[in-house]
């Protein structure tokens, strides 16, 4: 199966850099393949290092604005032109999706996954690893977009929250199709 990451491309505080090499072990240990943003920084490389190390397969999908940031040894590494495309490549080639802590960018990639899932594009599981509770607010404002009716399906169809590696990666073996 590939499992798409969003995540971080920062250097980040060990809190963070050690659920996402536990996620990435996991990944590899079971046998599915890594599809992320090809970087070679921050969680990006955490996760990608931790799948390498156990045996995994890795495909990066990066762009051309950051193809210089894109790391060597992939399995795969597709640049694309630009953000969008990167963004459809991705959705093309993913069975389900889980981000990690990140930022503006690693937002943008799940709003839009999001944004795609409620129109009914993709049926693709979506799972927010929310390490030390980076994503309360986020969870919160999604919370409260579902009770003023802004959101047309329930949270619970649109998006799984897990709170550890072992969480996500549960979910992933218990709910997705192979």
């Amino acid at each position: 199966m590939n499992v798409c990451v969003f995540c971080s491309a920062a250097e980040v505080d060990k809190k963070y850099a050690r659920p996402a090499a536990e996620f990435g072990a996991l990944l590899a240990k079971a046998g599915h393949t890594l599809v992320w943003g090809g970087s070679d920084r921050g969680l990006m490389k955490i996760v990608a290092d931790a799948v390498d190390e156990n045996g995994g397969k890795i495909v990066g999908i990066s762009f051309e604005l950051l193809k210089h940031r894109a790391r060597e040894k992939a399995a795969e590494m597709i640049v694309e032109k630009d953000l969008s495309t990167r963004k459809a490549t991705m959705l093309a080639r993913t069975d389900v999706f889980v981000a990690l802590v990140g930022g503006i960018g690693t937002l943008d990639e799940l709003g839009e996954i999001l944004a795609l899932k409620t129109h009914e594009i993709h049926h693709k599981p979506i799972i927010l690893l929310d390490t030390d509770h980076f994503y309360e607010a986020f969870k919160a404002q999604l919370r409260r977009m579902q009770d003023e009716r802004f959101l047309h399906k329930p949270l619970e169809e649109l998006m799984y929250f897990a709170d550890t590696p072992q969480d996500a990666m549960r979910y992933i073996e218990n709910h997705v199709i192979h």
